[in-house]
Formats: C-alpha cells, structure tokens, sequence
C-alpha cells in the first residue's frame, strides 16, 4: 500500500510517500480501507517536535516512534478480527486512532474497533474524516472542563481554526451565547456557524472591553493568564486547548495557581477521543447541529503541503487528505 513515512524529526519535507507493508488486523482489530484523513496541529507538533515533551512522552526521544503519521481516518471496513464484535466488511466508519499507533496517513490501517463509529450517513469520507480530533477537543473542553450550561455567556478564542469551528457550533447547540473571536476575513464563517456575536482580535482585545464570560475557550491562547482571568465573571472558566508551546506550558503550569478557590478557574486540557463521543458528535451532525468546515484538500502524495499548510495557521476549518484508490470498490 501506499503511505506517507516519517522516520526523523524534522519540517514536512522529511515525510516521504512510498509503499509499505498492508495491515493484517489482530483479534480486536478491524482493517479500514481509508478513504480520507484530516490534519491536525497534533501532527504538525509530532512531526516537529516543536514541544520537546512530545519526545518523552511517547512520541520517541531520537525520532518518531510511529512511522506513518495521522490519526483522523474515515473509510470502510474491509475485513474484521476474529473477537470483534461491532463492525462487519463494508461499514463506513471514522474515527480518532490517536490511542493506537498512528497510520492514518496511508491506503489502510489496522486498528481496534472500540476507536471507531459508524460514519455520519450524511457526510462524505472526507467530511467525516475533518471531525473527530478537533470535534471531540472541542466537546470535552466545553462540556467536561468548562461545565458549560445553557444561558451561559461563552467566548471562542480561535473561533475560524479546525477546533474552534466546531467549538461555536457545540456552544450553540448546548444552549449558550457564543461570541467568536477571529481575524477580519473569518467574521462571516463565524456568523454562519451560529456565532451570536463576533470579534475582530485585529481592531479589539476582548480581555479590555468590559465583557466577561461565564466559560472562555482557547483555541490560540495568545493572551497571558491574566488577561482571560479578567475576562471571566467570578465563576467564570477559563479552558486553553492550544497554542503555542510557551502558552500551553503557561496554563499547565500556572492556571492552577491563578486560579481562585470557589472562583475563578484557569487552566490547559487535553483532550481524549472515545466511541462514545464519537457517536454523540455522529448524532449531532446527523440532526444537522453540527457541520464540518473544509478548507482544503489534498491528495495523500501531497500530504506535506497539507500540514505545511496548517503550519502556516491560517486555515479555515479543516484540512483534508483524500486517499484514492486504483481498485476503489
């Protein structure tokens, strides 16, 4: 089959497209003929090693240990383990395969079926392939860290990237008063997806305006700790699910210490994908509360342009790698 292989640290030009080996899969393992992938800043970080800790924790101290990188898939079952017992050959499904080792920046991968669900029956491969990491980032930074509630006022900060897209469309569908913050050119895409109200962080800082929130979520958390916490009402929540690596660093380390007892919380999350949330973001996109933003798409030889691309930080949404097939059934 054909992947993409990264065997050093290094910018996507050290990704190399080239044939390797075909999963088989084990006993709890499902083999899926992918059909499109995303990327994620998780991959652009794992490709550089931009965050030294992402050298000890897992992801090799010399070089990466998961050679074929990706880890949002969509595709279709192609043949099943001898002890699974959800999926059977021809289900369409995606999912978040962070968990395992990787791969999904290839023609198949062999994963087990507890980090699948069916795909959404009314989106494409490559629509369903953009949700999973960031959808799911979004989901647990709303719901499980920020305790959002309906009636609340909610801030996006990052409001147009791949999880802040789907963060205003998650904050609206639990009942809150989403304010978006985003550059001139994305105001509308904000509108569109539901946001109650917009900010241009290029003419205003939200953290100097008089308005506090209820739950400020950070996509790009370029303010200093101080700033978000006057933002917030006393009970306010403060939650930072990327950055930069010094401002991820900066909420681990100190949101805790800033934070108020019975008051004010700040502080980093990270996110982990699970079947069951999986299927709530599948229902939610089926009831059409939720929906995916493409900014691009790539063909899997050109996935290093792909998280050039998203290295870049400008993309709108997602960015997608569509994976062709020569015996596409």
């Amino acid at each position: 089959m054909k992947a993409i292989i990264c065997t050093k640290y290094g910018p996507p030009d050290v990704l190399q497209f080239q044939e390797a080996p075909k999963p088989t899969p084990k006993g709890d393992e499902v083999l899926v003929k992918i059909y499109a992938a995303s990327v994620n800043m998780y991959d652009w970080h794992l490709l550089t090693a931009d965050i030294f800790l992402v050298r000890l924790m897992g992801g090799g101290l010399l070089k990466p240990k998961k050679p074929i990188p990706g880890v949002d898939i969509a595709g279709r079952i192609e043949a099943v383990g001898r002890n699974t017992k959800q999926f059977k050959p021809g289900d369409e499904v995606f999912g978040d395969i962070s968990a395992c080792d990787h791969g999904g920046f290839a023609e198949y991968v062999a994963v087990p079926e507890r980090v699948l669900a069916l795909k959404p029956s009314n989106l494409s491969f490559e629509e369903a392939a953009a949700i999973p990491m960031a959808a799911i980032t979004a989901l647990q930074g709303l719901r499980d860290q920020g305790k959002i509630q309906a009636g609340q006022k909610v801030l996006i900060n990052g409001a147009s990237g791949g999880v802040g897209a789907f963060a205003v469309q998650l904050a609206k569908s639990f009942g809150a008063e989403v304010t978006a913050v985003c550059s001139t050119r994305n105001l509308d895409l904000a509108r569109k997806l539901g946001a109650d109200r917009v900010i241009d962080y290029t003419k205003e800082d939200f953290t100097h305006n008089g308005q506090t929130y209820d739950l400020i979520l950070a996509v790009n958390g370029y303010h200093p700790l101080s700033a978000y916490k006057r933002a917030l009402t006393p009970q306010g929540i403060y939650v930072m699910v990327g950055g930069t690596p010094a401002q991820i660093f900066q909420a681990m380390l100190l949101g805790s210490w800033q934070s108020e007892k019975g008051g004010k919380k700040l502080g980093g999350f990270t996110a982990h994908a699970n079947q069951q949330d999986l299927v709530v973001l599948k229902e939610l996109v089926e009831a059409g509360k939720v929906v995916p933003v493409i900014d691009k798409r790539y063909s899997l030889h050109d996935a290093p342009e792909a998280l050039r691309y998203l290295g870049a930080g400008h993309a709108r949404g997602k960015v997608v790698i569509t994976v062709e097939h020569h015996d596409q059934t």
